[in-house]
């Protein structure tokens, strides 16, 4: 791919594009590359603190650092939280009657991006940086990331449409844990938040019409 420059056309390739967003993490330093996808790289197998010790250690976290999130990180983090783990397609996190509801959403500095697990990739969404607006808490808008969690209601056929929120906010809250999980491994901060105008969150991010916003995650470097 090509990027345009004030001096001419400089060639960037994939790896440098993966590098110079990721790894800088969550900079807001090149908005000509965030229209692109972003195949992040593979998650990693092994390694992590054992079940029991991450127990212990999981805890929700208000104050954060503005320090970035490696790309490796970040490909691990979105794995654990809802990503394919297994040759059938499905994921790390179990889902209400075998029905994929929620999509998970990056909110970085650099826009917002939609997590496609089957290719493991970020495909880019919006290039605002919209964090203070997936909370109501100040720390929101300068943590490195905010996951927010989408539902489909028009997958939901079988359920009422006042009780879809219901269903959906449980299967959001076993990604939720997923990634309380994985921070407590690896050291990193996490909070699963309510305190959400979810309304005005999904027309921000201009969602369908049967789409809606459940909670939002805010995940980074503890500040203390």
């Amino acid at each position: 791919m090509k990027r345009a420059s004030m001096m001419g056309v400089t060639k960037v390739t994939r790896r440098e594009a993966n590098a110079g967003i990721l790894a800088s993490a969550i900079v807001a330093a090149a908005p000509a590359l965030a229209a692109e996808t972003i195949v992040l790289p593979p998650p990693r197998s092994t390694g992590g603190k054992p079940l029991i010790e991450a127990l212990k250690l999981r805890r929700s976290t208000r104050e954060y650092s503005d320090r970035a999130l490696p790309s490796q990180v970040l490909s691990d983090l979105l794995w654990a939280a809802f990503g394919v783990n297994r040759p059938s397609g499905d994921r790390t996190a179990p889902y209400w009657r075998h029905i994929m509801v929620i999509d998970v959403y990056a909110a970085m500095a650099d826009g917002v991006w939609f997590y496609d697990p089957k290719r493991h990739a970020l495909v880019p969404h919006s290039r605002d940086d919209i964090r203070v607006q997936t909370g109501q808490q100040d720390f929101v808008g300068t943590a490195p990331l905010n996951l927010i969690y989408v539902a489909h209601g028009e997958r939901m056929q079988d359920v009422p449409p006042e009780e879809r929120r219901l269903y959906a906010s449980v299967d959001a809250g076993f990604i939720g844990q997923n990634v309380y999980l994985f921070c407590a491994s690896e050291g990193l901060a996490t909070v699963f938040r309510g305190a959400v105008d979810t309304a005005k969150l999904g027309q921000t991010m201009q969602l369908g019409k049967d789409q809606f916003v459940t909670f939002a995650q805010t995940v980074g470097y503890s500040r203390s």
